[in-house]
């Protein structure tokens, strides 16, 4: 008798398999880019049928704007996370912008570049991107109307303010893919120095350390031991 099992595959719920596929597409557009997203590819990524796929998705371009969503919305939960630890509001920006920089990002920053570029040619993925900086604005909107509630920050238009802090960092961000090594610190700390003027804060203090109550998770930057100051990535406007 052959000492060989068979493995058994384990049906999966329909919520679970759609998930695996999602997060599979996640994986591939932040390391290879949104147009290696096909039905085949995430079919021989999860060891299954390529049918099975389109079972979920009959679409490759649903899946690519579901794919692009569910990073998206993973990175702004973890930048600007809906439910905040305590914490001050100018504790929760600073740890905003200590956790937007640094080559961690760099990844998700690419795939921002690619998602515009591509949203032009493909209207699911063009709608999924509007609706992805809507989310951003509405989520730094929020912090800074707290801030103002709470008289730590200063400013007549918190929805403008926050534009205007986006629009800086989708600047910098946009230079994902080329070496900024040289960049002048004045330019690397643009942002936040915006943000600092923009909301009536002093010099600093959006990056000064942050206070263990206000950083309860462990991001990959921070894990690296990477600089916050060291340099900025893209987040959408």
């Amino acid at each position: 008798m052959s000492s060989s099992v068979q493995r058994k595959r384990i049906r999966k719920s329909p919520a679970a398999r759609r998930a695996e596929i999602v997060d599979a597409a996640a994986t591939i557009a932040l390391t290879e880019g949104l147009e290696c997203i096909t039905l085949r590819r995430i079919g021989e990524q999860l060891d299954v049928r390529p049918g099975l796929i389109s079972h979920y998705f009959p679409s490759a371009e649903d899946l690519v704007a579901e794919a692009f969503g569910s990073a998206a919305s993973t990175e702004l939960d973890t930048l600007l996370p809906a439910e905040r630890a305590d914490g001050t509001p100018t504790q929760h920006l600073a740890r905003f912008f200590a956790h937007a920089t640094g080559e961690a990002y760099d990844d998700i920053s690419r795939l921002w570049i690619n998602a515009r570029h591509l949203s032009r040619y493909r209207p699911v993925l063009r709608e999924r991107v509007g609706e992805q900086e809507a989310a951003w604005r509405g989520r730094l909107e929020s912090l800074i109307r707290e801030g103002v509630e709470q008289e730590e920050f200063h400013t007549d238009d918190p929805y403008m303010t926050s534009i205007q802090i986006l629009v800086v960092i989708d600047g910098l961000g946009a230079h994902a893919n080329t070496d900024t090594s040289d960049r002048p610190e004045a330019v690397t700390r643009m942002a936040i120095t915006t943000a600092e003027r923009e909301l009536g804060l002093p010099s600093g203090a959006l990056t000064r350390p942050l206070d263990a109550s206000t950083d309860t998770d462990q991001d990959p930057a921070s894990a690296a031991g990477t600089d916050p100051a060291a340099e900025s990535t893209a987040t959408p406007n």
